[in-house]
């Protein structure tokens, strides 16, 4: 899903794909795939191009459609150059049903936690 509304916004104030790029520090080409809907752009994101278009993120903002976002503020990974502390963190993008898969794993494997436990603290072992 194209971007529209953000691409109208920053070609009619006149900015690059480079200068957008900069102050979400990314690289230019990640940033034409985050406008052209390829890759998603997160909360942070919006809010960092928002307040350099100075406009009101409704103006700009699309909501991507069927994907939850998560974020994983202690990962060490990022998507741009840099290094110290210009490492940003990777945030990890998740389908509903990837999370409710791996929150029915998580109980199922409690379950055999708990079998186990039960099992290891029958009297007669």
């Amino acid at each position: 899903m194209q971007k529209e509304k953000l691409r109208t916004v920053r070609k009619k104030k006149g900015y690059t794909h480079q200068q957008i790029a900069d102050i979400i520090a990314t690289d230019v080409s990640n940033y034409s795939r985050k406008e052209s809907g390829d890759v998603k752009i997160v909360q942070r994101e919006w809010d960092k191009i928002a307040a350099f278009l100075e406009v009101p993120l409704e103006e700009i903002y699309e909501e991507e459609e069927g994907v939850m976002i998560v974020n994983n503020n202690n990962s060490t990974f990022n998507d741009s150059p840099g290094a110290g502390s210009n490492v940003h963190t990777f945030n990890n993008e998740l389908s509903i049903s990837l999370i409710k898969n791996l929150q029915e794993y998580i109980a199922l494997l409690k379950e055999e936690v708990s079998r186990l436990s039960e099992k290891q603290n029958k009297p007669g072992k």
